[in-house]
């Protein structure tokens, strides 16, 4: 069985929704950030991933893979007719992959600054409106359709959703455009609800 490795409040959410959106079994294994990421067994995490931050996915064969964008697009293709990503082959699939790259280098690596008790409060300012000006290209992206890709729900969302999360919790202003509301149909979903109650 799968085992996915992630903590609270993390970009790990992503390939959490992604493993329940295609039924597929795992298990949930939590990093403890706050002290030492340590985890259940009392190891350090970096002894399993030496990149020493989630998620890692560890396949059942024993591989492991380190990367949300990637691991959910594994995820996806282990279970096809979930339609949570188009074929590989298919320019559908470069736009999706388009989302992933877009969310991850633009958006999601975007919040670091946030974090940094050595930033100054001006420069967060900036970042706040360089990612406002990324969010407010991602709700054009989506319009008036219900997910990115259109009328269905892919593995970009999930990512999307944890981004959207991210603002609501570390920036606290009214996300752009229709965006909260996306992220309230993509919150409705049995999976991301299973997913989010799971994470505590």
């Amino acid at each position: 069985m799968m085992k996915l490795y992630y903590a609270a409040n993390a970009c790990s959410l992503s390939p959490h929704i992604a493993l329940r959106e295609a039924g597929l079994p795992f298990e949930l294994v939590r990093v403890d950030l706050h002290a030492g990421r340590k985890l259940p067994d009392g190891r350090e995490y970096k002894e399993l991933n030496p990149k020493n931050y989630v998620p890692a996915l560890v396949l059942d064969g024993g591989e492991m893979l380190t990367e949300g964008a990637v691991m959910v697009q594994y995820i996806a293709d282990l279970k096809p007719e979930s339609g949570l990503a188009p074929p590989n082959g298919t320019l559908a699939r470069i736009r999706l992959q388009e989302w992933l790259h877009y969310i991850a280098t633009e958006i999601h690596k975007g919040f670091a600054p946030l974090y940094s008790s050595l930033a100054p409060d001006e420069y967060k300012k900036w970042v706040i409106g360089r990612l406002r000006s990324r969010l407010e290209f991602l709700d054009r992206g989506v319009g008036d359709k219900p997910y990115l890709m259109g009328d269905r729900f892919t593995v970009a969302d999930g990512y999307a959703f944890y981004v959207l999360r991210t603002w609501n919790r570390l920036v606290k202003e009214p996300l752009p455009g229709r965006l909260a509301d996306y992220a309230a149909r993509i919150a409705a979903r049995p999976a991301v609800e299973a997913a989010l109650e799971a994470e505590g």
